[in-house]
């Protein structure tokens, strides 16, 4: 696969990439999934499939639509009422304005474990 083109398989890579970008969102920040897919080189669905099928051992509920919508809102809002992320009036979610994490912060953070999966990836497929 060339670096040029997004990641479109739910490979094995990928969905390690994914979970460490998700793991590196700092608490009491959210994250939407094409946020998180756009560090990764994913769209945003398959974001939300990995985090479906492999999320349960990251923090999954700093992951939101672009709106700031959490489709398991009843489950995360324990958590975001601990870290201090408050529901907005509609009752949906959090305001991304508020509480979106720094893109470019997160990019950062997230670099030094995703460069560490691809020294790991073998180099002939």
């Amino acid at each position: 696969m060339t670096p040029d083109l997004p990641r479109t398989r739910m490979d094995d890579v990928t969905v390690e990439r994914v979970l460490r970008v998700v793991e590196a969102i700092p608490a009491g920040r959210v994250a939407a999934y094409g946020e998180v897919g756009a560090v990764v080189g994913v769209g945003p669905r398959l974001v939300g499939r990995i985090l479906r099928t492999w999320g349960s051992g990251v923090p999954w509920w700093r992951v939101t639509n672009a709106s700031g919508d959490h489709p398991l809102l009843a489950r995360a809002l324990p958590r975001w009422e601990t870290e201090g992320i408050t529901v907005k009036p509609n009752g949906r979610g959090c305001r991304m304005a508020e509480f979106g994490a720094d893109l470019t912060q997160l990019r950062q953070e997230s670099a030094a474990s995703l460069a560490e999966l691809e020294d790991e990836t073998p180099s002939s497929h």
